[in-house]
């Protein structure tokens, strides 16, 4: 295969105390959260213009209603996990989770309100009661995100560098001690700083189909893994049950909150496909509503989301992003039911923390999608990724204030200025890397999964790395992740929440002994 060897070398130097790589939720709200600190935020893009942060629809999941509860909230988050997450960081999460909430209300956030002036609670698959925050109907993320954007532009101790992809972390002496990145002229940029973040986001790109942006990739994934930071749960990838099946990359997600203010899933001659197959019905769980469609879809039938036994709830105000997703696509959501089909969504593994975002390797800190902090075990409640991302974020912020001052200043001339070469692959071998490892994924190591089916996702993506030239290149750090999700994969031979093996057996609700 042909390809280009860039310089290996760096061509300027930055300096900070704190250098957070991702613009989304979890990344602003670090840097929002280090007063005093000098912080560098790497962003491919103007903060707010990519990721999957902006993008979200479903909301904020909260106990802030009556007869809510954040022990409510936690037994809920708990249940959906299928006993695989951490009892005490849900609570971290379900107990700090209204104070992020009001935070966001005092930075400007534009949150939906009821008619008494208080915060308009929907309700979600799996959720016991109305707990999930929304702004503008379905537009949440996008809403959030536009409100950290302007507060972080408006602090002095952040900068944003744009344009600007983070290659590799940068190590000294078993330390992360900065980033290598390249700018939008191709220069390689070494910052430097006393703290690394990744908040780069999730993986779902990995798959043919996905409702996540082109960025998502598992950067963060692949960058610590090369440092031997410990990565955990990779195996979890969540299947979004309702993405519009339409010819898009990525495709039109229509948010859960549709089911859970009362549209249904039905098949062609309009029988409700969830009736019997769980008491929760079209609000079961998604790892239960995804494999329920995908199942009826591999039989050969057809799978419909029906909007219109809430025509009434003016669905052009509180769903205005689904209704125009379909409406871009020649469907009215107001008038027929619409075509679904489950896509990739979110991955509740990733770099193994603390409670406090703290990774295995000295100075690196994860937060967000790109971090397993064990909130979400092996299938993440609806709308409890936002919130990890508000309440993490903080406290990744609050722990390096309390611990950046006690690591010296990073100086030029103890960090090595050569930098591993960077390799680049034309525009069409990239391009067929990539369709080829999102095939052997979608097919392989998809919803349903086999021993024979992962092993030869194994040997595929083996072929395909064994085809890259040496050095670091987005496609080798695009295959070097999906190899690590397929071996998680193997290694668990059980089938628990999102991980389903046809071949293994059902997961009881207590957590294996030795696991976190």
């Amino acid at each position: 295969m042909r390809s280009g060897r860039l310089a290996s070398r760096v061509d300027r130097v930055t300096t900070h105390d704190v250098a957070v790589v991702g613009s989304g939720v979890a990344g602003l709200t670090v840097a929002l959260e280090t007063s005093g600190l000098d912080v560098a935020v790497l962003t491919p893009a103007r903060p707010g213009e990519t990721g999957s942060s902006q993008m979200a629809q479903g909301g904020v999941a909260a106990a802030v209603g009556p007869g809510d509860s954040p022990a409510s909230h936690a037994a809920d988050t708990l249940a959906a996990a299928d006993g695989h997450a951490n009892p005490a960081r849900v609570r971290m999460l379900t107990e700090e989770g209204p104070a992020r909430v009001a935070a966001l209300l005092a930075i400007g956030a534009r949150l939906d309100l009821d008619r008494r002036g208080g915060l308009a609670l929907g309700r979600e698959a799996a959720h016991s009661h109305p707990r999930i925050v929304h702004a503008n109907g379905d537009a949440t993320g996008a809403e959030i995100v536009r409100a950290l954007g302007a507060e972080v532009r408006a602090t002095e101790h952040v900068r944003c560098y744009e344009q600007t992809t983070a290659q590799e972390i940068v190590v000294q002496q078993g330390r992360a001690v900065g980033v290598l990145a390249l700018d939008g002229q191709g220069a390689r940029v070494l910052h430097l700083a006393r703290a690394v973040v990744l908040a780069t986001g999730g993986i779902g790109q990995l798959y043919r189909h996905t409702t996540n942006p082109p960025g998502n990739v598992g950067d963060g994934l692949a960058m610590a893994s090369r440092i031997g930071a410990r990565l955990e749960d990779l195996e979890f990838v969540q299947f979004h049950p309702t993405a519009l099946a339409v010819g898009a990359d990525p495709m039109p997600l229509l948010t859960e909150a549709l089911r859970g203010a009362g549209a249904t899933l039905i098949d062609e001659q309009g029988y409700p496909l969830m009736r019997g197959q769980h008491p929760a019905g079209d609000l079961a769980s998604r790892d239960v509503v995804a494999r329920t469609l995908w199942q009826r879809l591999a039989d050969g039938g057809g799978v419909r989301l029906d909007a219109r036994p809430i025509v009434d709830r003016d669905l052009e105000k509180t769903f205005p992003t689904a209704v125009r997703h379909c409406r871009a696509h020649g469907f009215d959501l107001t008038r027929d039911p619409v075509p679904v089909t489950p896509a990739a969504h979110y991955h509740m593994g990733g770099i193994a923390v603390d409670g406090d975002g703290r990774t295995t390797v000295p100075g690196l800190w994860a937060c967000g999608e790109v971090s397993a902090v064990g909130v979400h075990g092996a299938n993440r409640l609806a709308s409890n990724s936002l919130l990890e991302g508000l309440v993490f974020g903080a406290r990744v912020g609050r722990d390096l204030v309390r611990t950046t001052s006690e690591v010296p200043p990073i100086k030029v001339d103890v960090v090595s200025r050569r930098a591993d070469p960077l390799t680049s692959l034309s525009s069409d071998e990239a391009l067929t890397i990539r369709t080829e490892v999102r095939d052997i994924m979608w097919e392989r190591v998809g919803l349903v999964r086999d021993a024979d089916g992962l092993h030869e996702a194994r040997a595929a993506l083996a072929d395909v790395a064994a085809r890259l030239p040496d050095g670091l290149s987005p496609s080798r750090r695009f295959v070097d992740v999906a190899r690590l999700v397929t071996e998680a994969a193997l290694a668990r031979p059980e089938s628990r929440g999102a991980h389903f093996r046809r071949d293994g057996w059902a997961a009881g609700s207590v957590r294996e002994a030795g696991r976190r």
